[in-house]
């Protein structure tokens, strides 16, 4: 994790998640990249032209506030030292936070959220939901400022022995980088029911397959697999959830829907996600 992104727009959220960058590069001695992306709207009326001089003004007013915020919060949190680098970029979200990925060879975005609920959830969801949904690299949720050791992740899987090669690298490399504990889980619900005899086999050929250390297999009934992977994080006092997604866009996703975006939305945990590469992985 020697390049953290952090897409900083200077809420609440965006800050706790600069602060638990640093973290993670004084630990990896990284650098964190802050990137505030203003969105303007595209103009295409030739009539509007004249208004071109204003608008320079303009975006040279915002790009200079956003240096003197950066500036303000690098003083108050980077106290340890920690390299940090920011920029200002006009455009699309999310297309610009992706592209900055790829184009610096960033390691893991972290990215501050609210959350979305209701049908702002259904229609649009959040700015962290579409990254988490598109993005390349393994990406770092945060809501609430998290201080001390990630000691105990929360990893639900539905256990196939194929197909997860690289999901399981990642969150291997994860798990050692903290020196963590990492829980194993799958959600026995009443649509996806398995007995425990079967269950706990396909976990110890899966712990097996992939060679898994330091970790433990759980079995947690709930009526959904939402409500039971954040009620067994809340029982074990889990510090993070890992999740690989299937990344699903349009009507897919509208109809399907994401398991792993909506413990993002509805959880203040810090929620580690990776795009799967293929879609053997409900999520």
């Amino acid at each position: 994790m020697k390049k953290i992104l952090v897409p900083c727009d200077f809420s609440k959220q965006a800050v706790n998640a600069f602060r638990v960058a640093l973290d993670i590069a004084q630990q990896s001695k990284g650098t964190v990249h802050l990137l505030n992306v203003v969105e303007i709207p595209v103009v295409s009326d030739p009539t509007a032209m004249p208004t071109m001089n204003f608008e320079v003004t303009l975006l040279k007013d915002l790009r200079d506030l956003a240096e003197q915020q950066f500036v303000k919060i690098r003083e108050k949190h980077n106290t340890n030292g920690v390299k940090v680098v920011s920029g200002v970029q006009f455009g699309g979200v999310c297309g610009i936070i992706l592209e900055y990925a790829k184009e610096n060879n960033i390691d893991m975005i972290v990215m501050g959220s609210h959350g979305a609920t209701g049908l702002r959830e259904l229609l649009m969801g959040s700015n962290a939901e579409k990254i988490v949904r598109k993005s390349s690299v393994p990406t770092l949720i945060v809501k609430n400022y998290y201080k001390g050791a990630i000691k105990n992740i929360v990893f639900p899987n539905t256990l196939e022995l194929e197909g997860q090669d690289d999901l399981i690298a990642n969150v291997r490399n994860l798990q050692n980088f903290f020196k963590a504990h990492l829980h194993i889980v799958w959600i026995n619900t009443p649509v996806n029911f398995v007995s425990d005899s079967v269950t706990n086999e396909r976990m110890e050929a899966f712990i097996k397959r992939y060679g898994l250390r330091n970790c433990t297999a759980n079995i947690f009934n709930h009526l959904n697999e939402e409500e039971g992977i954040l009620q067994f994080r809340s029982a074990i006092k889990a510090d993070m959830i890992a999740m690989g997604t299937h990344g699903r866009r349009g009507i897919s996703h509208l109809v399907n829907g994401s398991l792993t975006e909506d413990v993002v939305n509805h959880t203040d945990r810090l929620v580690w996600t990776y795009t799967l590469k293929n879609e053997l992985v409900e999520a």
